[in-house]
């Protein structure tokens, strides 16, 4: 491997694209410590440092932005808000058929898409460093800081404003430095950020499981932490890899003199088709209760209850919604893309047919109950995947920001495979051996 990114380095447009990468990483990450103006940088480290970056309500957020959320940055939102559009308007594309439409259309359709994924990323970005800002100024960003309330000194309406303008500036620049690695880099733009925000973390997140650790100074925990995170990671690269493959034959057509097809092919359903997206899905959706309770103060019944189960996330029930939401939304996530019908069609029109298979609606019926079958192992995986963190955050006493688990390790892996894939066909199209012998 290390022979092969020699000579990757070697190849001046390969070296130029993976120094292009790099040199917008170390931008990114310059970023994601500069503080936004109007906060108080001295107390924002001093309530780090008393309370941690373990915010269970804003926990994910962070992960996705590098720690710089509850820094308060300038790429405090990080790709959070274009991730949200991007699955709404993904959403949207099956219910409005203009969005539809648009999406057939080709690459013209892709770019109308596009644009409207980055109009509802600045919206987003507005409504989410809002609602950041107000948290901050309320001194609920950090639980349990004795100068919490004093981070935001300037409560003028200018500063506010200049706030928000600022972060959602931060995270225009975030997408915009995003597009130019999946222009001019290596893989894709979004992933890539996403995957250094979620691995900026990983050293600090292990030695405070060292710290916290009990027995010989800590260093039992962290080498468990170490053999569950190999071990999970190599159970997420086998099932993130295991696919089931139809198998499909196109008959032989007379065109003229010359006949076309006669060819064999497969379509490979994945396991886990759904990939991140449902437990991105679930975790949002179980934040809702948590933030209303906060934002609205209330002392009432209902309020005390969501505060004792669903806001430290290791309550019975909380991992219990939280495992079927995430089993609901994969198979909600693989009903809405990908269509059984439309694929048979397809196969009808060009003449292909599974062997054994009638072409038309026994085909599609056909998919269907292999699609539904391969999905049941596939949610099951991503909801014990997921609730890796909270056993953690029970067994070892660490904190939400447990570095092998959930959403996490399926994003590091994911995008890792995909961007060394990447690589090494850039190299066998260059006549080079690639990483795998």
């Amino acid at each position: 491997m290390l022979t092969a990114f020699a000579r990757a380095f070697k190849t001046p447009d390969l070296r130029k694209k993976l120094l292009f990468t790099l040199g917008i990483i170390v931008l990114f990450r310059l970023g994601s410590h500069i503080p936004v103006p109007g906060v108080s940088y001295k107390f924002v480290q001093q309530c780090v440092d008393q309370a941690g970056t373990s915010n269970s309500l804003f926990g994910l957020v962070n992960m996705f932005s590098g720690g710089a959320l509850l820094q308060i940055t300038i790429f405090a939102l990080g790709i959070m808000p274009y991730i949200t559009a991007s699955i709404i308007l993904q959403l949207l594309t099956v219910v409005i058929p203009k969005l539809e439409n648009l999406k057939k259309e080709g690459q013209s359709g892709t770019a109308k898409i596009t644009q409207y994924t980055r109009y509802l990323t600045v919206a987003l970005a507005i409504l989410q460093g809002t609602g950041l800002v107000a948290t901050a100024r309320s001194g609920a960003l950090f639980q349990g800081c004795t100068v919490a309330g004093q981070i935001v000194p300037d409560r003028s309406i200018f500063a506010t404003v200049v706030m928000v303008v600022t972060m959602t500036a931060g995270t225009c620049v975030v997408m915009w430095l995003g597009e130019l690695i999946t222009d001019r880099g290596i893989g894709n733009g979004m992933s890539i950020l996403m995957f250094i925000s979620i691995a900026a973390g990983f050293v600090s997140a292990l030695w405070q499981i060292k710290l916290q650790g009990k027995i010989a100074d800590g260093w039992v925990e962290f080498g468990v932490v170490i053999l569950v995170g190999l071990a999970m990671v190599a159970l997420v690269v086998f099932v993130e890899q295991a696919q089931r493959r139809i198998p499909v034959q196109y008959a032989k057509r007379m065109i003229g003199r010359r006949a076309y097809g006669g060819t064999s092919t497969y379509i490979p359903l994945k396991v886990n088709q759904a990939g991140v997206i449902p437990v991105i899905f679930a975790s949002s959706l179980l934040y809702i209760p948590a933030l209303i309770v906060q934002f609205s103060g209330s002392t009432a019944g209902w309020a005390t209850w969501i505060q004792k189960h669903f806001v430290k996330g290791d309550h019975p029930y909380y991992i219990a919604a939280y495992f079927l939401l995430i089993v609901f939304f994969a198979f909600f996530y693989v009903a809405i893309s990908f269509n059984p019908e439309e694929v048979a069609d397809n196969m009808k029109k060009y003449g292909g047919f599974i062997p054994g298979i009638r072409a038309g609606r026994p085909t599609a019926e056909y998919l269907s109950y292999v699609l539904n079958r391969i999905t049941w192992p596939g949610s099951l995986y991503l909801g014990l995947i997921a609730l890796v963190p909270t056993m953690a955050l029970a067994g070892f006493g660490a904190n939400q920001n447990f570095p092998f688990g959930g959403t996490s390790i399926l994003i590091i892996v994911g995008v890792g495979l995909e961007t060394v894939k990447q690589i090494e066909s850039q190299l066998q199209q260059r006549n080079y051996e690639g990483f795998l012998r």
